[in-house]
């Protein structure tokens, strides 16, 4: 409802339209003013093809007089799955989850300003053993000042959550992903999501980006921006145990955009991004840079194409033994003990971005592929990730509508582990955290993958209430790393959840 909420009130913006966020599954649509078509804005960047390497992206909705208003709203929804702990090997007993939420939407706009900002917060009920009341916030700022040839904006988006927000199931608070910064260029280099549900564990999830876009010439502009993200864990995952690793994120873009022509452009574009992690030691820093092309076709087709080469240096700890007589492989068998020591290493890849999104008569497409590093989720401390998915949605009738949505998340472990550590690890059970966590993780496996596929339906009664129903399937699992050889355990987690729930979206209030 957040999401819905925020992408009704950005596509009216007529001077700058920022990031399209797609409907949050499980939500209804928001009701907002009637808006006056026709308006043209004032500032020089223009609305159907906004710089490549900007953050925002076209709209595929007609133009719009932006207007102001604030918007109150509630839902109440009820889960069931089969593995509500997103525990390793599965579940088969349905236990429940129960949300209550309110929200606040405001939009408020000044000649050369505009502000939005979204709330939305209230608890979960989990039916588990041991789990109890969940908090659940989460909460979106993007405030934009425009002039005649460029714009500035200042975005932030707050979530406080029990479980990852990617593919999260319908009706979750976070289903949809961080609404303010999750429909740019490159949603995925700035942070803030975590690609991936193991266990519960409350998290922070923050992302603070101020970017700039200014037009050189009709048919030249750039752009530049700066992001602070970062994740915060509150103890151990309260299912299984687990500790999951903080990270703190800085990035930086800047690019140089072309149009070609009035549907085409190109960019070039340059980024860096630097990894922090709580476990000690443990950092590296990126640096990326794109050729990126784009074909748009005002309220139909958004097609962008981007990808280039993507260094990469890291600082990790390596194992080594305290008796420098003795290498780590017999360093412990003769009493010795292994200890860590800085290691190094630059590494060469691709790092690559692709979306296209359509707007048919009645139905709606976004497909999206990304391969840009990320912080882990928590699990690694820093991951090669290649994320890919797909949503629609469209109406069945005047009051009915479905939406299906699907994606998939692989994520390799960036800094492997040596063979001194796996052999250390070995020794370890899976889940349990050791004694040394430098010299041997929590989380000994060298990938991991995490999918979802769900759908569900919609429907109004009246103009304030809606209802909804949807089933969602979740899957995460580590590669055979994971397991000691030899062994048997449990490296995978399969969710099955069933919701249904309704929405409270009275008329917005007009504030001019």
């Amino acid at each position: 409802m957040l999401t819905c909420a925020l992408a009704g009130a950005w596509a009216q913006d007529s001077s700058t339209p920022p990031a399209e966020a797609p409907a949050q599954s499980g939500q209804p649509d928001q009701q907002e003013p009637a808006p006056a078509y026709g308006q043209q804005g004032t500032a020089g960047i223009n609305n159907d093809n906004p710089p490549l390497s900007g953050l925002d992206l076209p709209s595929l909705e007609p133009h719009a007089a932006p207007l102001s208003y604030l918007q109150p709203g509630a839902t109440f929804n009820e889960s069931g799955s089969t593995n509500a702990g997103n525990n390793l090997g599965g579940g088969t007993n349905f236990t429940s989850v129960t949300r209550g939420l309110g929200s606040v939407t405001l939009r408020r706009l000044w000649s050369n300003y505009d502000l939005a900002l979204d709330y939305m917060g209230g608890a979960g009920y989990y039916s588990l053993q041991g789990q109890g009341w969940k908090l659940l916030q989460q909460m979106d700022i993007d405030q934009r000042i425009s002039w005649k040839r460029g714009n500035l904006s200042l975005r932030d988006s707050f979530s406080y959550l029990p479980e990852g927000n990617f593919g999260a199931s319908y009706g979750a608070l976070g289903s949809a992903g961080i609404s303010s910064l999750g429909e740019t260029s490159f949603s995925s280099f700035f942070g803030g999501a975590a690609l991936g549900t193991f266990g519960l564990a409350p998290r922070i999830m923050n992302v603070s980006v101020v970017d700039i876009s200014e037009m050189l010439s009709p048919k030249s502009a750039v752009t530049a921006a700066g992001g602070y993200a970062l994740t915060h864990f509150y103890g151990s995952d309260t299912t299984t145990g687990t500790s999951f690793i903080g990270t703190s994120q800085v990035s930086a873009q800047a690019g140089y955009n072309r149009i070609l022509t009035p549907h085409t452009q190109m960019a070039l574009v340059y980024g860096y991004q630097g990894f922090d992690f709580s476990v000690e030691g443990a950092a590296f820093h990126s640096h990326v840079i794109q050729g990126m092309y784009g074909h748009r076709i005002s309220g139909r087709m958004d097609l962008v194409l981007g990808a280039g080469p993507q260094i990469t240096e890291t600082n990790t700890q390596t194992a080594v033994c305290n008796n420098p007589a003795l290498t780590p492989s017999n360093c412990i068998p003769f009493g010795a003990t292994l200890v860590a020591a800085p290691s190094q290493q630059t590494l060469l890849g691709v790092a690559a971005q692709g979306r296209l999104r359509y707007q048919f008569t009645r139905t709606s497409l976004d497909l999206s592929f990304q391969r840009f590093e990320t912080a882990g989720s928590g699990l690694f401390a820093g991951a090669e990730t290649n994320i890919i998915r797909l949503s629609a949605s469209r109406p069945i009738s005047r009051v009915w509508n479905g939406f299906a949505d699907i994606g998939y998340s692989i994520n390799d472990r960036l800094q492997p582990l040596t063979q001194e550590q796996l052999i250390q690890c070995s020794l370890q059970q899976p889940g349990v955290t050791p004694v040394n966590p430098v010299i041997c993780p929590a989380n000994n496996a060298m990938s991991y993958n995490s999918g979802f596929a769900g759908a569900g339906v919609r429907r109004r009664f009246g103009h304030d209430f809606n209802a909804f129903l949807s089933y969602q399937f979740n899957e995460l699992a580590f590669g055979q790393s994971y397991c000691t050889p030899g062994t048997r355990c449990d490296r995978i987690s399969n969710t099955q959840t069933v919701t249904f729930g309704v929405d409270w979206t009275p008329r917005p209030i007009r504030l001019d």
